[in-house]
């Protein structure tokens, strides 16, 4: 397995608005301490999208993983969007999609693609409002996402569900706009190979993080910075040494990155057994699910 020199995690958000105190980013350097990029900045997805930019053209050996979903599930039905003539057919082409019907929103949000009518079929918008095409209960879960709920290395929920505050599909939305910028110049696992050298990026669940710092299911947040350390410790990283409140998008972040640089190196991570070609293609995977 290659070895990167730096590791960075971005916590996002899929809110309204320009700036979005839910963003966080952080880099763990060497055997260093992880830090904050931008300590107290509120971030806009278009900065980070400028940060990442920018790792794109500096080439530096840096693990990136964003807690969004790049895909939806396709596998189970064979197709992202059962019934919809212009459903996608691999990760790139859904990005695409999703650009082009919301490239009048701001702050690449995903507004214009949530209101196309054949779009609307698909998802759980709000309490009883619920496209026709919503699989009933939970809503369709990529194979991942599946198999993280059998063994128990994750409560996942579904991309197409916008409903309540676990929900994940509007922060994946606007993440697809951001990855669609970067297409060609950062690659993505498993979608992409994984250059000889430079960046790459990853999708992660910070609570992956949390729960391989000893912090139990359904308490995986941090709020203050002697616990973070603690769990810290727990990955064999150096305290940060802050004391007192810490947000939890903060702490999500920080605590990822150090996750990322303790279990890079290890192949298993890479190499999961249930992904196949197939599904790098369409559906992608989640790191740190083996």
């Amino acid at each position: 397995m290659r070895r990167f020199t730096h590791f960075a995690a971005l916590d996002w958000s899929g809110a309204r608005g320009l700036r979005q105190p839910g963003i966080a980013l952080a880099v763990a350097s060497g055997g260093e301490a992880p830090i904050l990029v931008r300590p107290g900045h509120v971030w806009s997805r278009a900065e980070i999208l400028a940060w990442l930019e920018a790792v794109a053209v500096s080439g530096d050996d840096i693990l990136i993983g964003v807690d969004f979903s790049a895909a939806f599930a396709f596998v189970d039905e064979g197709a992202y969007f059962p019934e919809w003539t212009d459903s996608p057919v691999d990760i790139p082409e859904l990005w695409a999609l999703v650009e082009r019907l919301a490239r009048n929103d701001p702050h690449y949000e995903p507004g214009g693609f949530l209101a196309h009518p054949e779009a609307r079929r698909h998802f759980r918008h709000g309490h009883g409002d619920v496209g026709d095409l919503f699989a009933p209960g939970t809503g369709r879960l990529r194979v991942v996402e599946q198999h993280q709920r059998t063994t128990k290395q994750a409560a996942s929920v579904s991309n197409f569900n916008l409903v309540g505050a676990a929900q994940v599909g509007k922060a994946s939305l606007s993440g697809m706009r951001l990855l669609h910028r970067l297409r060609g110049r950062i690659p993505l696992w498993p979608l992409d190979p994984i250059p000889v050298r430079g960046p790459l990026l990853v999708e992660i669940y910070t609570s992956l993080a949390a729960r391989a710092a000893g912090i139990p299911a359904g308490r995986s947040k941090i709020r203050d910075g002697e616990a973070l350390d603690t769990a810290l410790a727990i990955l064999g990283s150096p305290a940060t040494g802050l004391r007192g409140p810490v947000s939890d998008h903060a702490s999500d972040a920080l605590l990822a990155a150090a996750w990322l640089r303790a279990i890079a190196s290890d192949t298993a991570y890479w190499t999961p057994a249930l992904l196949t070609d197939t599904l790098a293609k369409t559906e992608g995977w989640t790191f740190g699910i083996i």
